[in-house]
C-alpha cells in the first residue's frame, strides 16, 4: 500500500492536488477541489485494470462542472423544494440552483470548495477537512466537515462527519458515477442491479418527493432480485426537472428507503458487470440511496477524450431522503450542536 501526493492543477492561483491510494489489487486518485475522486481503477475477471468511475479531463474542466463527478456534496445534498424548510419554528430560505428549488448544497456547494487534507500512510487513508460558515448557502450555523477516503485490498471505505454551532439540516452524499465495464465503456444498461429495498419515495415533475412512501412490488423501481438496469427504465414518467436527454427517456433519479436500522452499517446495493465480471457491493449506514443512471450526461467532456453518452455511468448516492426538511415522517436530517453526524459507506469489489 502507497500515497503519493502530486499537483492536479490550478484554481484561483492556489494549487489543487491529487492524492493517489495504491493497494495490491486497487488504485484511487482524489483530489481535493471537492474532496472528490476522479480515478478508480480495479481488474476485471481477467485481471485487466480498467478507470470505473466517470470524470472531466482536467482542473479547467471540473471548475465549471455542472455533473458533480465524483464530489463530495453538501450541505444538503439532492433536493429541498422551493429552497426553504422551518427549522425550530424559524424559516430557513436557501439559496436556490434548479429553478426555485435547491440542488446538492446551492450554487457554491461543497463541491465548489478546496478542501485541506491530511494523509495517513499507515491506514492507506486521506483526510479532507471543510469549515462551512455561518450563513453559507443560507444555512445556519457554522459546520465543521471531515471527509476520509480509505483505500483495502478490496474494498473502498468513505466516512463523512460533521459537527454543527447552532441547530441545522444535513445531507452529505459522494456521487461518483460508476461504469463497471470502465469510464470509456459505453452504457450501464446491461449491468445487473440489486437493491436491499422495498420502498421508494415518488417525486414529481421537478424531481421532489410528494411525500409518499410505496412499495417497488409492480413499478420499474423493484430491484429486489437482480435485474438488468435498462430492463424497465423506458416505463419512468418524468421529465427530469426540465432537462431533456437525447435518449428520449430520463431514467432512473429516484430515491429508495434502504432495509435496516438507520445508523448501522448494512448491505445497500450490488452491482455487476456481465461483460467484464466486475461486480461492487455497497453498505452504508444511511436511510436511502439515489440511484441516478445519467440520463443527462450527453455531450459532457470526458477523461482520455471521452464524450460521455446518456446512461454511461450510475451513481449510488447513501442519504437522508430528498426534502426531509419539508416531510416530517421522513428520517430526520437535522444537526444539533453537540452531536456529530457520521455517514459511512463501503464499495467492495469483485470479479468473477
Amino acid at each position: 500500500m502507497s500515497i503519493r501526493v502530486e499537483e492536479y492543477g490550478q484554481r484561483d492561483n492556489l494549487a489543487i492536488h491529487a492524492i493517489t491510494l495504491e493497494s495490491e489489487r486497487l488504485r484511487a486518485v482524489l483530489i481535493d477541489q471537492g474532496a472528490r475522486l476522479v480515478e478508480f481503477h480495479a481488474p476485471d475477471r481477467d485481471g485487466q485494470h480498467a478507470d470505473l468511475v466517470l470524470g472531466h479531463p482536467d482542473m479547467a474542466a471540473h471548475a465549471g462542472d455542472t455533473t458533480y463527478f465524483g464530489a463530495t456534496c453538501g450541505r444538503y445534498a439532492n433536493r429541498i423544494g422551493r429552497s426553504t424548510f422551518s427549522l425550530d419554528e424559524n424559516v430557513v430560505d436557501l439559496d436556490s440552483n434548479e429553478g426555485s428549488n435547491h440542488l446538492h448544497g446551492g450554487p457554491v456547494g461543497f463541491d465548489r470548495h478546496r478542501w485541506d487534507f491530511d494523509i495517513d500512510e499507515g491506514h492507506n487513508r486521506v483526510t479532507f477537512q471543510l469549515v462551512s460558515p455561518d450563513g453559507d448557502q443560507g444555512y445556519p450555523g457554522e459546520l465543521r466537515t471531515t471527509t476520509e477516503y480509505a483505500l483495502g485490498e478490496t474494498t473502498l471505505d468513505i466516512r463523512m462527519t460533521a459537527v454543527t454551532t447552532e441547530p441545522t439540516v444535513l445531507n452529505l452524499v459522494h456521487h461518483s458515477y460508476w461504469n463497471l465495464g470502465g469510464h470509456d465503456a459505453g452504457d450501464v444498461l446491461g449491468h445487473r442491479l440489486q437493491v436491499e429495498s422495498g420502498f421508494f419515495t415518488p417525486v414529481d415533475e421537478e424531481l421532489i418527493p410528494t411525500g409518499e412512501i410505496l412499495s417497488v412490488a409492480d413499478t420499474p423501481f423493484d430491484f429486489r432480485e437482480a435485474l438488468e438496469i435498462g430492463a424497465r427504465i423506458r416505463e419512468l414518467d418524468h421529465d427530469g426537472a426540465g432537462r431533456d436527454s437525447p435518449a428520449g427517456f430520463a431514467g432512473y433519479d429516484h430515491n429508495w428507503v434502504v432495509r435496516g436500522q438507520i445508523g448501522r452499517i448494512r448491505p445497500c446495493a450490488a452491482v455487476h458487470d456481465p461483460s467484464t465480471g466486475r461486480g461492487m457491493t455497497l453498505w452504508t449506514n444511511e436511510a436511502g440511496v439515489q440511484i441516478y443512471t445519467g440520463g443527462y450526461l450527453a455531450g459532457q467532456a470526458g477523461k482520455n477524450g471521452v464524450t460521455y453518452a446518456p446512461f454511461q455511468g450510475f451513481t449510488l448516492e447513501t442519504q437522508r431522503f430528498p426534502d426531509s426538511p419539508n416531510h416530517g415522517h421522513f428520517p430526520s436530517s437535522v444537526l444539533r450542536p453537540g452531536a456529530r453526524y457520521d455517514h459511512r459507506m463501503r464499495f467492495e469489489f469483485s470479479a468473477g
